[in-house]
Formats: C-alpha cells, sequence, structure tokens
C-alpha cells in the first residue's frame, strides 16, 4: 500500500485478483457497502499509477465538500473516467456481475488493514500482484475512450496521457 502525500493519514491500498468466481456478490455487496473497496475492471486500466491519482482526487474532493458522487469508493470509480457522465463511468470502469478478474482499490487510515482483511476473504479468486495490471489492460478500448491520438503516442506515454485527461476532466 501506499500512503498519499497529501493526505498521510491514509493509505491506499490496490489489489488485482484473477480467476474471480463471485463477481456478482461482490457488486453487491459493495453496493450495500459491506466491502470498503472500489471494484474496477483492470481491462480500463493501464497501470496501478492510474488508480492511485483516482484515489487521491477522491480524497482531496472528499476533503474540499466537493464530490460529484456519493461515496468516496464511488468518486475513485467516478475519477477515472475521461467524461462527467457518472453511469457511463460505472459502466465503463466498475466491475460487471460476469468478470473473472477485478483490481480493487481501497483508501483506509494508515494503520487500519481490516478493510483489505475483509476484501482479502470476500474475493474467490487468485490474488496476482497488481503490477500484472498491463496484462489485462485493453490498450485498443483506452485509446479509444480517452482519444488518444497517433501523434499523442509518439511524445508520451499511454499512461501519461491517460492520466492528463483525468486531471483535466474538471477544467475542460
Amino acid at each position: 500500500h501506499r500512503r498519499l502525500e497529501l493526505f498521510p493519514e491514509y493509505s491506499v491500498t490496490q489489489m488485482l485478483f484473477t480467476d474471480v468466481k463471485n463477481a456478482a456478490a461482490l457488486r453487491k455487496s459493495a453496493m450495500e457497502g459491506q466491502i470498503n473497496g472500489a471494484l474496477i475492471n483492470p481491462a480500463m486500466l493501464v497501470d496501478p499509477f492510474q488508480a492511485l491519482v483516482a484515489a487521491n482526487k477522491a480524497v482531496h474532493l472528499q476533503k474540499a465538500g466537493k464530490m460529484k458522487t456519493r461515496s468516496l469508493l464511488s468518486e475513485i470509480i467516478f475519477n477515472l473516467s475521461p467524461t462527467n457522465n457518472i453511469s457511463e463511468a460505472f459502466r465503463r470502469f466498475g466491475m460487471s456481475d460476469g468478470d473473472g478478474a477485478v483490481h480493487v482499490v481501497t483508501v483506509h487510515p494508515r494503520e487500519d488493514m481490516s478493510d483489505v482483511d475483509t476484501i482479502l476473504a470476500r474475493v474467490e479468486g487468485r490474488q496476482v500482484p497488481v503490477g500484472e495490471i498491463s496484462t489485462f489492460t485493453d490498450v485498443p478500448g483506452i485509446k479509444k475512450l480517452y482519444k488518444v491520438t497517433p501523434s499523442e503516442e509518439k511524445c508520451g506515454s499511454l499512461l501519461e496521457a491517460v492520466v492528463c485527461r483525468m486531471a483535466v476532466k474538471d477544467v475542460v
């Protein structure tokens, strides 16, 4: 897990699971508030840094009283999206009932790992290192969604283009 630089009292823990057999039950548990983790479709992530940026922004907006969604976890998913359409963000970035893989992001007080333990106990799947996220990445889908141009790719990485879109969506 990583401590948030601007909010050192919080840590962000990311977990990646494959061979998930209980996606529908996990989604239901998350919607009912029984799991304190954002359930993200790993196909829409280029790198774990993308989720860290979304979580950091969510904590910032929560502290500022400026969240656009009802919870910190939904704000993380919303912040991944290049658009301001909340339902589209959940459809594209949230976990679906039939998904076989899930990337879980949780924000918790630095020393309190109980949320992480709960998630590890609930997910019926195999945990893999988050660094393996790129094996799940839908690169063409991400390029299309974030409207990344070939010329843009020549001067920077796909991750840089994606994080840039995430950062400026409130500004443009």
